[in-house]
């Protein structure tokens, strides 16, 4: 059998195929792992291939690579053939009105793009937005604030110092931090890789609705606030002391508008 463990049946095949440098078996037996990249240190995340398979596993599917040194590769994508009809889905209103608020939000996100679309989402909002491009520097931008951050927004995924980290470190300097991490790679893959612990902060999986970015970004703060209303004070450092910031996750899967160059899936071993 030439793909032992497919299912016997009707496929919708999707070819792609490029002229690059090809690769060897031992590549070739691995692209599909997390994080195994061939790139530099710094240049490649090795998470794309693995989303990939993760997207086709997830629709029933398979995926298999056919590469040679020096002679490109070809992917073919076998996706379940649907026989039935497909249904029709309902339309949504466009004008979904957006949850408001006064806070300062720490947003942190390596692509611009990215972080120039949400940062001026929360600014129409009302919220203070202050905006950094990886952790590091956002250390700086906390530095530089004199008053208080209600709410570190940070991709989780970026070069030299990942959300996590990042919050691990700001959290002892504002100890009432709200968190909201975001990613293109779903929690499990996060959880499957060591990235956090089960339980432990509020993910919001990329693509996802300018609402429901409005909506998750005020349901934390208000359940922050909520927990120690009526006796918080503000600290000598500006910060509010602490209020419980990391909460039980959620996973539920918008549909569109914020996206990054990473995408919306759940990356899995080949097994």
């Amino acid at each position: 059998m030439r793909h032992p463990g497919v299912i016997p049946g009707r496929y919708v095949m999707l070819a792609v195929t490029d002229t690059g440098v090809g690769m060897d078996v031992e590549v070739r037996e691995r692209i599909f792992e997390p994080f195994f990249t061939t790139k530099e240190v710094g240049k490649g995340t090795g998470l794309g291939l693995s989303t990939v398979y993760g997207i086709v596993k997830q629709s029933h599917g398979d995926i298999w690579a056919y590469s040679e040194p020096g002679r490109g590769t070809t992917f073919k994508v076998y996706l379940p053939r649907v026989e039935d009809g497909v249904a029709s889905v309902p339309q949504t209103s466009a004008t979904t009105e957006l949850l408001r608020g006064d806070e300062v939000i720490l947003l942190v996100e390596d692509e611009a793009p990215v972080r120039a679309v949400v940062r001026r989402v929360l600014g129409d909002c009302g919220y203070t937005v202050l905006e950094a491009s990886n952790g590091r520097e956002a250390l700086e931008v906390r530095a530089r604030h004199r008053g208080p951050i209600h709410l570190l927004l940070t991709d989780m995924v970026m070069p030299g110092m990942n959300g996590v980290q990042l919050a691990e470190r700001l959290s002892p300097e504002c100890p009432g931090l709200g968190v909201l991490f975001m990613s293109g790679y779903t929690e499990h893959s996060m959880l499957a890789e060591g990235f956090c612990a089960a339980g432990t902060a509020h993910f919001l999986p990329k693509p996802f609705r300018v609402a429901e970015l409005s909506r998750r970004v005020r349901k934390i703060l208000d359940d922050t606030a909520g927990r120690h209303r009526g006796h918080e004070s503000v600290g000598a450092d500006g910060c509010i002391p602490a209020l419980g910031n990391l909460v039980t996750p959620s996973t539920e899967v918008p549909a569109r508008s914020v996206d990054g160059s990473e995408r919306h899936t759940e990356s899995a071993h080949r097994r």
